[in-house]
């Protein structure tokens, strides 16, 4: 695409690039402090949401044309609300585990045992497994790009076995979705770190020992 590509169009090239994610990046920041929202979720969604009335229109065009049932319409319609709400569901899920705190004496006062609530996100890794998952496998077309299609030939096969839809890459995309979905949730879960703050403030769940057995609970 284009004609001379120098040491200056190359520099410009990672210059904006660097520059725009460094802005993007700014920016979701921005919006986080400011209550709104996780800012670089938001700004995501509002890409992703961008391209959705041109969409709805060609389905729409499609319907009119009669190259789509009105049937096949409705169903897409139905699917596409259904899995936003399922979504949405999955996504505020929790485990709410029973907390008691037991009697404490402060000074000359005798407070009563309290209860509580520890909420356990069902998933904690969010959104972050997919985008991981998809960055990996664009790993192989990335290099193949790179050597314009003069690669090693297993280079090519595996791009060809990875390309998307097929069984190969629909299998190691559902791999690397649950394989991030643990790993990142062992990252931002520390159950150990939770059981040491559970005991150190006198709270613990009922039946369960503190300390090793809360961590294993």
């Amino acid at each position: 695409a284009v004609m001379d590509p120098g040491v200056f169009f190359r520099a410009t090239t990672v210059i904006t690039l660097v520059g725009g994610t460094i802005f993007l990046m700014w920016l979701g920041e921005q919006v986080t402090q400011r209550g709104v929202g996780n800012g670089i979720s938001l700004i995501i969604f509002a890409g992703i949401v961008a391209v959705l009335p041109g969409t709805v229109a060609r389905m729409f065009g499609l319907a009119q044309q009669g190259q789509m049932s009105v049937f096949t319409l409705l169903f897409f319609t139905a699917m596409a609300i259904g899995l936003v709400v399922f979504i949405v569901f999955m996504e505020r899920a929790q485990r709410r585990l029973l907390i008691q705190y037991p009697k404490r004496q402060v000074g000359n006062r005798m407070f009563q045992g309290d209860s509580s609530h520890l909420p356990l996100k069902l998933n904690s890794a969010g959104v972050i497994p997919p985008i991981f998952a998809s960055s990996l496998l664009l790993l192989p077309i990335t290099a193949a790009g790179f050597s314009a299609g003069q690669g090693p030939e297993w280079l090519n096969t595996i791009v060809a076995l990875l390309g998307r839809g097929q069984p190969l890459h629909l299998l190691v995309y559902v791999a690397l979705i649950v394989f991030f979905a643990f790993f990142y949730t062992a990252v931002v879960f520390n159950p150990k770190e939770t059981a040491d703050n559970l005991r150190k403030y006198g709270g613990f769940i009922p039946g369960i020992r503190p300390g090793e057995k809360t961590a294993e609970y």
